[in-house]
């Protein structure tokens, strides 16, 4: 693709669900490149069916996919005619695992199909799906089922996504492929995830188009360490800043907070944008961008435009829970909406961005009140017990049992359980058969100005006018 086709704008991809099909759709019209998030998406569609998939859309993609046996099945475990019963818990979905599941792999794949198929249809704009290299269990059946649809981008962000292009080449000829995933306490011995898309189909239809990898990365110094070799290459990179939402890139060396307890970041962790351009590849800057002059500015930086977020996270066509948008929207342009980058938060490690708002898991009474568990388990860690059989842990599970896999308790202090949260942000928290109910966890960026130049209840189209305006064509 030429360098005046690439999108000025891409719509960040954000989940658990905020970035779904309908945002991207949205986006992509316009000319833009929108991104679905991938992350967690077979428990997505799968709860979607369980609600009886109203409008039918989900089920209008799985008449579409290209292998019609597993479709079926996964409409036959998971789809209820008319929806479960209010407070009925949603039937669990196979959770990632070493150990290979040929039920996990069609569910994973088809989800993404879905997700990307309904992105692209009723326009000829660009459609991404964004993963997290964190989560390397879940990367190959996701990304194949994406390029069954056609998508035109891979975003990764979270690690280094050194494997991901020959993933791609790979599933582009159909041909297996697996990539290495990273398990604690293994000492040298190689554990991989991968798919044989001759286990699905034996015999595939035409190969397929190869889409643009775009590596997210916080310094200039991981994007010059995957370029320098073809093997590792990504199509571009974009370089988001801290003030970003979702996670972040931890300040380099020693961890410091201000007196909100937040990471305090330095010169050390601003890239050096002259570095990045001199490689020759594409960039987009992410993180703070989102204002009429962003795009014009980076631009004059050398990028070939921005990646936005939240404004995006805040419209009408947001995956949402309407009635907690509509909240921190308002709450947003009063000013009274606090985002705080919690350095405990998350069971990564990483930084995390916490929306404050009343009856969600920003609030420590809530958080206390919740049932420490781990049921869905995308951000558990693999790890080699003694005699060499494979554990998972999480430092938002009891802490009992965290500490039974060999860990400190002071590891599990304050971490918040992301899974459930951010299902719940999108209105599928689960219900649990003692009739709690999952309460939400919200993320944003840092940088709340943008809405100033937007309308009250704003569309996507509305945030990439106000984006673009001003920005060189």
């Amino acid at each position: 693709m030429s360098e005046a086709a690439l999108p000025v704008l891409i719509q960040g991809g954000m989940g658990v669900g905020v970035s779904g099909w309908r945002l991207a759709r949205a986006v992509a019209r316009t000319g833009q490149l929108g991104v679905v998030s991938g992350t967690a998406l077979d428990v997505t569609l799968a709860r979607h069916l369980q609600r009886g998939d109203p409008g039918g859309h989900l089920r209008r993609a799985l008449a579409c996919f290209p292998i019609p046996g597993i479709a079926e099945r996964v409409l036959g475990r998971y789809f209820v005619p008319g929806g479960i019963a209010p407070g009925t818990p949603y039937r669990p979905v196979p959770r990632l695992g070493l150990r290979r599941s040929r039920a996990r792999d069609e569910l994973a794949v088809v989800a993404n199909f879905a997700e990307v198929f309904l992105a692209k249809q009723g326009h000829d704009g660009p459609v991404g799906v964004n993963y997290l290299e964190k989560i390397q269990l879940a990367t190959p059946a996701a990304a194949y089922g994406a390029m069954l649809a056609g998508v035109d981008y891979v975003l990764m962000g979270a690690g280094i996504p050194a494997e991901i292009p020959a993933l791609l080449d790979a599933f582009a000829a159909h041909r297996p492929a697996e990539i290495a995933v990273t398990v604690a306490e293994a000492g040298d011995a190689r554990h991989t995830a991968g798919l044989d898309p001759a286990a699905l189909w034996p015999a595939p239809a035409e190969p397929l188009r190869r889409p643009r990898l775009l590596a997210i990365v916080s310094s200039h110094v991981l994007a010059l360490y995957l370029a320098r070799s073809p093997v590792t290459r990504p199509d571009g990179f974009v370089l988001e800043t801290p003030a970003a939402g979702g996670h972040s890139a931890p300040p380099r060396g020693r961890l410091l907070v201000d007196e909100r307890g937040e990471p305090v970041y330095g010169p050390r962790d601003e890239a050096d944008l002259a570095k990045v351009a001199a490689l020759g590849l594409p960039f987009w800057l992410a993180g703070g961008y989102a204002a009429p002059g962003g795009a014009a500015g980076a631009r004059a930086a050398g990028a070939t435009g921005i990646q936005v977020g939240t404004a995006f996270a805040l419209c009408r066509e947001s995956g949402l829970d309407d009635g907690l948008r509509r909240r921190m929207l308002s709450r947003a342009r009063r000013g009274a909406l606090e985002v705080r980058n919690d350095p405990r938060a998350s069971p990564t490690g990483f930084p995390f961005k916490v929306a404050s708002l009343p009856g969600t898991l920003s609030e420590p009474e809530v958080h206390d009140r919740r049932p420490r568990l781990c049921d869905l388990g995308y951000l558990r860690t693999p790890y080699a017990r003694p005699g060499g059989a494979i554990g998972y842990r999480c430092p938002a599970e009891p802490v009992d049992a965290y500490v039974r896999k060999g860990r400190p308790a002071e590891e599990a202090e304050g971490r918040q359980c992301l899974c459930n949260g951010l299902t719940a942000a999108i209105g599928l928290g689960q219900r649990r058969a003692d009739g709690y109910h999952e309460p939400a966890l919200l993320t944003l960026g840092q940088d709340l100005g943008f809405l100033d130049g937007l309308p009250d209840d704003h569309s996507a189209a509305d945030v990439v006018d106000h984006l673009l305006r001003g920005a060189p064509a």
